[in-house]
């Protein structure tokens, strides 16, 4: 039976049980003290919210293998207000660096969402409003919600993972777990020969001469 925690990482704690040389970050050792378990995933220190753990080897392999299209849900605070074009062109892939990112789910939610303070809080600025948008994804390079928002030109505030695959944070508040029971993984196999994962490079025009 595998064994399976849920995790509302706080800001500012590292996706790992050991310290990092030269930082003060806390770690997950500072909040789960159970043996055997491994992320199935990070979230860089900046970010917060669901952090699965497991037991199970085959398990993390497919959270984490970005072949296995694994979905997970964001919610990012965004620095100004995105219009029409920014919202399509996020969801459609936008240039980041040396690739494009792959098409995903991008909506302007109507409200903040009901989320616990965040400690330290953002920065404020009167003159300039934020957003909040909801967005999908089904590959996981490093920081790339907020390499992909402020390609659009609305830089990330702050980022909350709510959602991976069936599992969310509902019902966790920051620094708290709970475990849930897989009766049985199915063996990783090989990921699903009908979706291919290829790397969209940037098109010959918008690359660097």
């Amino acid at each position: 039976m595998s064994r399976v925690i849920l995790f509302y990482k706080p800001y500012g704690v590292l996706s790992q049980f050991t310290p990092e040389p030269g930082t003060s970050h806390r770690t997950l050792k500072d909040f789960i003290p159970l043996p055997g378990l491994y992320p199935a995933g990070r979230l860089d220190h900046d970010s917060e919210g669901l952090l699965i753990l497991t037991s199970d080897g085959r398990l993390q392999h497919m959270l984490t293998d970005p072949r296995f299209h694994h979905k997970r849900t964001y919610w990012a605070q965004v620095e100004g207000i995105p219009s029409a074009g920014a919202l399509a062109a996020l969801r459609d892939g936008v240039l980041i660096k040396d690739y494009v990112s792959k098409p995903a789910h991008v909506r302007l939610l109507e409200a903040p969402p009901d989320l616990p303070p965040r400690d330290p809080p953002i920065r404020f600025r009167k003159s300039v409003p934020t957003a909040w948008l909801e967005i999908t994804l089904t590959e996981g390079r490093n920081r790339q919600v907020r390499h992909m928002t402020a390609a659009v030109g609305h830089p990330t505030l702050r980022l909350v993972r709510v959602r991976s695959g069936d599992w969310s944070i509902e019902g966790l508040q920051p620094g708290l777990w709970r475990e849930i029971t897989v009766e049985r993984v199915p063996p990783a196999g090989n990921p699903p020969r009908d979706r291919k994962d290829r790397t969209r490079k940037p098109p010959r025009s918008a690359r660097a001469n």
